[in-house]
């Protein structure tokens, strides 16, 4: 994990910290992280995932919104940028004009696991998303060919784990009909596009 030569950055300033080099960074504990650029493999699953969830939200007739690379503020100078998040309509206009980073919980949030994300999405984020309280939090672990769908119970994240040809079962979607295959057959351009 690269960090940048700024040693101490509190929450405020990082909202409006730009490095001028286009560079994305999270906020971890008043220290700013680099994230790399994802693979092209990340960015067709991320894609199939925003259009799928877009397209239940718009067949639901829901105020819900979805973005990419909106952050969420966990901490008091700490902030994630996820992948993908679902937000009410209220809390988008609460941003229309500001950094767009959510300081209340998202409905859900996706965060697609790359070789140097592991312990970050899977142990980092999990706890702060759990104790920020977002309800439900999808891990896309291409690596291992799994998406594990977290859901908030007392506090805690209660997982079920998806594989191969096995439907995705959302609590915020609960009619969504899209399985894991479907997935990660998008992010695999050997085996051509499916959509």
């Amino acid at each position: 994990m690269v960090t940048t030569p700024v040693t101490s950055i509190i929450f405020e300033e990082y909202l409006i910290y730009d490095d001028g080099n286009g560079s994305h960074y999270e906020l971890v504990d008043g220290k700013l992280e680099l994230m790399n650029p994802p693979t092209i493999e990340h960015f067709l699953i991320v894609d199939f995932l925003d259009t799928a969830l877009k397209a239940e939200i718009k067949r639901c007739n829901s105020t819900w919104l979805c973005f990419r690379e909106s952050g969420v503020r966990t901490g008091r100078n700490k902030s994630r940028l996820t992948d993908l998040c679902v937000v009410t309509l209220e809390q988008a206009r609460e941003l229309l004009n500001a950094s767009a980073v959510f300081q209340s919980p998202p409905l859900l949030i996706v965060e697609e696991v790359s070789p140097e994300s592991v312990k970050r999405d899977y142990r980092h984020k999990r706890s702060e998303y759990a104790a920020l309280e977002v309800p439900e939090y999808w891990i896309v672990d291409p690596l291992e060919g799994k998406i594990s769908v977290l859901l908030l119970e007392d506090g805690f994240y209660e997982e079920t784990v998806f594989t191969a040809n096995q439907q995705i079962v959302s609590r915020t979607f609960p009619e969504l009909a899209i399985t894991v295959d479907q997935v990660f057959t998008v992010g695999n351009l050997n085996q051509g596009r499916r959509d």
